[in-house]
């Protein structure tokens, strides 16, 4: 139980504080505590509930102590785009909006009748989605809200949460990355765009890279939690990122899909591709570990699924995944979705808005809970498959297998879906990769491990994917 780092990994749904051990040249890992996450409706905003996500965390941190763990590190990973505001005090000015908010519905439109959408790729290289930073500060900024005039430095959410442990003040790069207010080849802020939007300039803080020490839990943290003066480690703090290194392949000419709430599918690029064909495919470079660039796109992954089962739960007609997938394998419906509709993105019945789908395009919706599941895994099968080819279109050479990571690698229905309509093999797990990404980064930075090749060894060491062929 010596030398175990803490990663700390909150999920829109959920959260979770896992400990992970590197024992003869393999990763343990155990679920130290789980907890909630919501969004919760206050006036005009859809908020997260910062204080109540750090007192969760807090509280696995004290449970890891209370199992006699001998932590090493702790790592914090979350969703990206999504920020906090502190003040000069270091005060937390608001909650933190959620991406799903409305406020920046329309708002795209109005920044790009100020700055070029070309030109702007060929800079930020992040394919343009109302809910990223950028668009969130500017709907502050037309609205002089006050909270942004305040405001003394914006801290991405693993940046809030290192923040109140450590009290250092900093950005990391694979979380900042997702703001669309970087500049994708120096890596580092695009003060060109910040200015010419009039977005305060002084919000945006040092940018360090995964594998660097933010700092140490403050000495109150460190007595309340009894772990001690532990070092707080940044790792790749957007989630994906940190997904993406437990990717259990050495193999070149491979593509990853995370595949959770969102799907991120993409590959690891050493630079970033800045053409009009990966922007007019809707590509994104966001930063990963290492020095890579994750190559992807953003496609709406088992939202749609969750809330068809949540739905259903009301109502009073709960059924189980296993039950349900079952279910849907046995039947037989074809017609597909849009999953990136705008129906789609937090309608008050995900069921009503797949029926509208179909009834505007004039063709038959399901008819059964087994349909609905049926038609949404079929949708993002092929969705899947729209994106590969796309992004063989940006690449030098094709993609050959395709790894599926996080929560969706458990599907199996989906994961054989996906290979049949890629026609490549499908590799389905680890489920945990978030978690094991965020800890072998920590080991990294703290020496236990060597090189980024010695961390990929370790991983194919400790995980046996399960492998799909198109039938």
């Amino acid at each position: 139980m010596a030398n175990t780092y803490l990663a700390v990994d909150f999920g829109g749904g959920s959260g979770r504080v896992m400990a992970g051990t590197i024992i003869e040249g393999k990763l343990q890992l155990e679920e130290i505590y789980r907890f909630g996450n919501r969004q919760i409706k206050l006036g005009s905003h859809l908020y997260w509930d910062f204080p109540a996500l750090y007192e969760d965390m807090k509280t696995g941190l004290k449970v890891a102590a209370q199992k006699g763990y001998s932590v090493n590190g702790i790592g914090i990973d979350t969703w990206g785009v999504d920020f906090g505001l502190i003040d000069k005090e270091g005060n937390l000015v608001c909650n933190p909006i959620c991406y799903r908010d409305s406020r920046t519905e329309g708002i795209p439109e109005k920044v790009f009748k100020v700055i070029d959408e070309k030109e702007h790729y060929a800079v930020s290289g992040i394919q343009v989605m109302s809910i990223n930073s950028l668009f969130q500060l500017y709907s502050m900024k037309i609205k002089n809200d006050v909270r942004l005039n305040v405001a003394d430095k914006l801290l991405f959410m693993p940046d809030l949460f290192s923040y109140y442990l450590t009290g250092e003040v900093a950005n990391e790069y694979s979380i900042a990355s997702t703001s669309e207010l970087l500049d994708a080849k120096t890596r580092s802020w695009n003060k060109e765009l910040i200015d010419s939007l009039g977005i305060p300039g002084h919000l945006f803080g040092k940018i360090i890279q995964p594998g660097t020490i933010r700092g140490k839990l403050t000495l109150e943290l460190a007595k309340e939690t009894g772990l001690g003066e532990v070092c707080v480690i940044a790792v790749g703090s957007h989630d994906t990122a940190s997904a993406v290194v437990a990717v259990p392949s050495i193999e070149c000419d491979k593509a990853f899909l995370s595949s959770g709430t969102w799907s991120l599918l993409g590959t690891e690029v050493a630079e970033p591709i800045l053409t009009e064909t990966a922007r007019n495919n809707k590509f994104t470079n966001e930063g990963g570990v290492g020095g890579n660039i994750r190559f992807l796109q953003n496609i709406t992954g088992l939202w749609i699924l969750q809330r068809l089962m949540a739905e259903w739960e009301l109502r009073g007609e709960r059924i189980s995944y296993d039950d349900i997938l079952k279910q849907a394998s046995k039947t037989s419906f074809t017609n597909i979705i849009n999953v990136d509709n705008h129906l789609f993105l937090n309608p008050e019945s995900m069921e009503n808005a797949i029926c509208k789908y179909f009834e505007n395009a004039s063709m038959k919706s399901p008819s059964n809970k087994a349909e609905f599941v049926l038609c949404v895994l079929k949708s993002l099968a092929c969705k899947y498959k729209k994106a590969i080819n796309s992004m063989n279109e940006c690449l030098e050479r094709p993609i050959k297998q395709l790894h599926i990571i996080g929560g969706g690698s458990q599907i199996d229905l989906l994961n054989q879906l996906t290979s049949n309509y890629l026609g490549i093999p499908v590799y389905a797990g680890p489920v945990e990769a978030t978690a094991i990404g965020n800890i072998m980064v920590q080991a990294l930075a703290k020496g236990e491990i060597k090189s980024m090749k010695e961390l990929k060894d370790i991983v194919v060491e400790s995980i046996s994917p399960k492998v799909y062929y198109p039938n």
